[in-house]
């Protein structure tokens, strides 16, 4: 999940697509439940890079702990 850090200024196709797709009243509930779709979808994919970048670097309980100790 590398996202790109720079600014946009423009939307791109996807997001206009989404914004005409929704382009009508919607409840509370209705919102509610997009936007838990579209966190469970980046937070998979975070787990995924997360789970990636773990193996890559061959990280152990104990460096983990070690990085919450500070003693890194």
């Amino acid at each position: 999940m590398s996202a790109s850090q720079e600014s946009h200024t423009e939307l791109n196709p996807i997001q206009v697509s989404l914004l005409r797709l929704f382009n009508r009243p919607m409840s509370e509930g209705e919102s509610l439940a997009l936007k838990r779709l579209i966190v469970n979808h980046y937070s998979g994919q975070l787990k995924e890079e997360v789970t990636r970048v773990v193996a890559e670097k061959g990280y152990t309980q104990k460096d983990f702990d070690d990085m919450l100790n500070n003693e890194v």
